[in-house]
């Protein structure tokens, strides 16, 4: 009977021990595996030598107001492009709330409806209208009215030229950013033989010159 229980141990022991063995196999493949994956991965960009692509840019930029300026690195451009939308969109705005107070001021000026006053609000204190200055003051009202209409417009044009130059910008730039500017330049002055064709039956003729080139 012991000698059945002491095998029994044995067996157990030496099951456990096969069983610890397979782990720490399957774990060295694991750790051999991810050591392979590690070597074998792509190398960490250096942004140093890092160059944009022009067309991402250029499709960052009409997809997102200046994300071709954030794609290309050149964050303090973000406030002039950002200032600029900010800037078209508030005149926008307010030349938009003046265009319709002065048209519906005109529209009840015109009318002969006493109750439609909404013009008031532009006179001066103490100011009303009547017969003797209505004429001009349906004159002011359709003025301002078509100037405030016109700057609205233009705001909207310019809020379009804004876009367009942010996106020109971010492809320009990621562009040039692969032109290589070297340090050492220099302009060349030296002489140099010029040769000139004749008119008529008169012979080539050759003269002294002087001939400039820069290097770069």
């Amino acid at each position: 009977m012991l000698l059945t229980v002491g095998q029994e141990a044995c067996a157990q022991q030496e099951t456990m021990t096969a069983a610890d063995s397979a782990v720490a196999a399957k774990t060295d493949s694991i750790g051999i595996a991810a050591d392979k994956a590690a070597k074998t991965a792509a190398p960490k960009r250096d942004w140093a030598t890092w160059r944009p692509d022009p067309k991402r840019a250029l499709w960052l930029a009409l997809v997102i107001p200046g994300g071709g300026q954030i794609y290309n690195r050149k964050y303090w451009k973000l406030p002039i492009v950002y200032g600029g939308f900010m800037g078209c969109a508030y005149a926008m705005n307010w030349n938009n709330m003046m265009y319709k107070d002065y048209a519906q001021a005109y529209l009840d000026i015109m009318d002969n409806d006493p109750g439609t006053a909404s013009y008031n609000k532009f006179l001066h204190l103490g100011k009303t209208i009547d017969s003797t200055n209505e004429s001009w003051y349906k004159t002011i009202f359709k003025k301002r009215k078509d100037k405030f209409r016109r700057y609205r417009d233009l705001s909207f044009f310019c809020l379009l030229g804004v876009y367009a130059i942010s996106v020109i910008d971010a492809y320009v730039d990621a562009e040039l950013s692969e032109f290589d500017i070297s340090k050492d330049l220099s302009l060349r002055v030296e002489p140099t033989v010029m040769s000139q064709k004749g008119t008529g039956h008169s012979q080539r003729t050759t003269s002294l010159g002087v001939q400039c080139s820069l290097c770069f």
